[in-house]
């Protein structure tokens, strides 16, 4: 069984590194495919992918190139992965973990502890630091 997946995500490599897909230098199950103001992402987890582009065009042009290969089913807009809820909205994608904690505090038998309330800050906001020396 274990051989079976490995020779799965070899063909699903190959078959999007033969169509311009570059594998990731850190992780070697990621792939990015740019064009002139367009790119592609694809993450392979195990037996599920997952990607997202810049534009709907080049998703479906994706889909058909894989279910043109190999028998794909697509599951819809990536809404829980790896224990996070993923919430897409027009401004971002956010991750949430509230069932992954409870699961923790289940674990450890803290469903009942006390809460405490952090304050933060709501003004503050993180953007490019264009003066900052660049790091690598």
């Amino acid at each position: 069984m274990k051989q079976a997946l490995w020779q799965w995500y070899e063909k699903l490599s190959n078959f999007l590194l033969s169509h311009d897909y570059e594998r990731g230098k850190i992780d070697k199950t990621f792939f990015i495919k740019k064009s002139k103001s367009s790119i592609v992402l694809v993450q392979i987890y195990v037996d599920d992918i997952i990607f997202g582009a810049t534009n709907d065009s080049l998703c479906e042009d994706f889909v058909a190139a894989m279910q043109g290969e190999l028998e794909m089913f697509v599951m819809g807009e990536l809404s829980f992965f790896l224990g996070m809820q993923v919430k897409q909205i027009k401004n971002g994608i956010f991750l949430i973990q509230t069932k992954y904690f409870k699961e923790i505090q289940k674990k450890f038998d803290m469903e009942n502890c006390k809460e405490a309330f952090i304050h933060m800050s709501k003004s503050c906001y993180m953007d490019a630091d264009l003066v900052g020396k660049s790091v690598n």
